[in-house]
């Protein structure tokens, strides 16, 4: 029965979704018509086209951010010890379900490390399970594994490269985003990512979520082989290389210092004098991005092959460099029409759960239009938290609403399909043809988030 029910959804969804670029004009033109018909905001039509025009370009510093996230996790995926396993993952499941709920799993403890590390391994993964399953004569629906491999995105935001609450650890941060006369406190890790109700929620997510997709697994497989395989970085070439490059580009001695350099520094912040210091609570984008660029390196070896890695991983981007700013200027339309101010004005009056669970409900509407975890914190983190002190809670006592913001930006990106892009590349799937499996499970987890809110409240 709930086989068929993704089945249906799934054809209904092929029928009727756009490609996602298209999605981004869509949102666009609504956000711009929304905007203008606002009563309360005094902005004329021409005054939101030099809005948008000036805000398309509002995140290139924080598009590069996500822009490394994914290529350092895919080049980390594309290594070949990381490969290896990989591989024997992929021969190990020997029913559709059994892949299905392998690769929602590595998925997700993937994303939770790292959400560029668990898409691109989650979409290899997906691939490999794809082909291992196919030479076997065994039947796999291959939308499915790859809404398998997008569950990374269900639990990232509140993983380690969640962007809400890395942006919570600093001063400068802080300051940045709220403003330097805001109320609001830096937060240790312990209090979000780290924190009781997180462990629940997301402990919750990693496990449930692949059972419930290894049931929707019909039991005769369609599309059995995956479209496209991810090709591994091409070895470099030895032949006809002058003496001094050879050694320099396909040798580990350069990669030794950088390797030393990175690692020094690793060191001695995660792993001070005093632990009780340690940079795990501490972290943010720029120090994940770093901490990835010296596993990379490490695994790869060599300057060439990681070259050759960063420019397989960097043709994932291209999406997402194009989209990225349509989605920013969404994003400035929103926050200059008062159109984000609109959707949470009505928080403060709310108890302190109900206003952690209707921060939820509204962070997930925000991300639709706004996919960016960093953009939507940007915008809708200070409406929120001010609204939180508004209402009587404590600076030192942010952390659930700041994990709420999260978890509803993370939620309707099984149904924004902006993240996948990469991942649909990787598995030749098209956006269409996963999201009627991915909305059933938004709706299994905002069941699952909700009770969590309610619980720890």
């Amino acid at each position: 029965m709930i086989a068929a029910l993704g089945l249906r959804l799934s054809g209904f969804f092929q029928r009727t979704a756009p490609d996602p670029f298209v999605l981004a004009i869509l949102l666009t033109a609504t956000t711009f018509i929304l905007a203008l018909t606002l009563p309360a905001s005094p902005l004329g039509a021409l005054d939101l086209v030099d809005i948008w025009a000036d805000g398309v370009w509002s995140l290139l510093a924080f598009g590069m951010q996500m822009c490394l996230v994914l290529v350092t996790g895919h080049a980390v995926a594309s290594s070949p010890p990381v490969a290896a396993i990989i591989r024997r993952a992929a021969r190990v499941p020997r029913t559709g379900g059994q892949a299905v709920v392998l690769v929602a799993f590595t998925s997700a403890i993937l994303g939770v490390l790292n959400w560029g590390l668990g898409l691109i391994a989650g979409a290899v993964l997906a691939n490999q399970v794809g082909s291992a399953l196919r030479n076997r004569g065994v039947a796999v629906h291959m939308p499915l594994l790859a809404a398998a491999g997008y569950l990374g995105m269900l639990v990232w935001h509140g993983g380690f490269s969640g962007s809400a609450p890395l942006k919570m650890t600093t001063a400068s941060d802080i300051t940045e985003v709220f403003g330097s006369q805001s109320r609001v406190l830096p937060l240790a890790l312990n209090e979000t990512i780290l924190s009781p109700m997180n462990l629940f929620v997301t402990g919750g997510l990693v496990v449930l979520m692949p059972l419930l997709l290894g049931a929707l697994s019909p039991k005769q497989g369609l599309n059995l082989a995956p479209q496209s395989e991810i090709p591994s970085p091409k070895p470099a070439l030895r032949i006809h290389k002058p003496f001094l490059p050879r050694i320099l580009e396909d040798t580990p001695i350069m990669t030794l210092v950088l390797v030393a350099l990175i690692g020094t520094w690793a060191w001695r912040f995660y792993f001070p004098s005093d632990l009780s210091q340690s940079g795990i609570t501490r972290l943010n984008p720029n120090i994940v991005n770093l901490s990835m660029l010296l596993i990379g390196l490490a695994l790869h070896g060599t300057p060439s092959r990681y070259v050759a890695a960063i420019d397989e991983a960097a043709r994932a981007c291209g999406a997402i460099i194009l989209q990225f700013p349509l989605y920013a200027g969404i994003m400035v339309l929103m926050k200059s029409s008062g159109l984000t101010a609109m959707l949470t004005s009505s928080l403060s009056a709310s108890s302190e759960g109900g206003l952690v669970v209707l921060t939820f409900v509204s962070a997930g509407v925000v991300n639709l239009f706004v996919p960016s975890g960093g953009g939507q914190w940007a915008i809708q983190g200070p409406i929120a938290l001010e609204a939180a002190l508004n209402a009587g809670v404590a600076p030192e006592q942010l952390g659930k609403m700041v994990m709420a913001i999260a978890y509803g930006d993370q939620l309707t990106n099984m149904l924004q399909p902006f993240w996948a892009l990469p991942l649909l590349a990787i598995t030749g799937v098209k956006a269409r043809d996963i999201v009627g499996y991915t909305a059933i499970v938004m709706i299994a987890a905002a069941l699952w988030i909700t009770l969590g809110l309610i619980l720890f409240s």
